[in-house]
């Protein structure tokens, strides 16, 4: 009787391992707060350069998370990297909302910012947010610095 409780115990324990490292895979996966609501609408963004962000990177105004990235492509047009935010139908942002591509932390995730306008009109789905600032990328700035100093030598 005492072999049959500790394989039970055992069990429990692996079975609750087990569950614990699928949650952190899907925190690590940014599936922790997927949803399968259809309670979202759809807008965009262009930016010249996106950095590291990712597909089901989040969305925050304030800090809080209103949405998450739905797709990135490349537009051959007018060759920028076209975002798709997918925002909750309970987050409504005017017209003149800016977006900016930001990062946790100093070497953290990359997320899209939004920060609301003062207008009276709100942005509809499907349309276009039309201010926009792109990723710092640390290695164009490093780049930029040194171009810099040298060129502060020479005279």
């Amino acid at each position: 009787m005492g072999s049959k409780t500790l394989d039970l115990w055992a069990g429990i324990f692996v079975f609750a391992g087990i569950v614990a490292l699928f949650m952190l895979a899907m925190k690590v996966g940014n599936l922790s707060s997927f949803s399968w609501s259809t309670n979202n609408y759809v807008l965009y963004a262009n930016f010249e350069n996106i950095g590291g962000l990712k597909v089901r990177a989040p969305v925050k105004s304030a800090g809080v998370v209103v949405g998450r990235i739905a797709d990135i492509r490349f537009d051959n047009k007018d060759y920028v990297a076209r975002v798709t935010l997918s925002l909750e139908n309970r987050f409504q942002f005017p017209k003149d909302t800016f977006a900016s591509i930001l990062t946790s932390g100093l070497l953290g995730e990359q997320y899209v910012g939004l920060d609301a306008g003062g207008d009276s009109e709100f942005l509809q789905p499907g349309e276009t947010i039309k201010k926009t600032q792109s990723a710092v990328v640390l290695e164009k700035l490093i780049g930029q610095f040194l171009f810099n100093k040298a060129e502060g030598d020479k005279k």
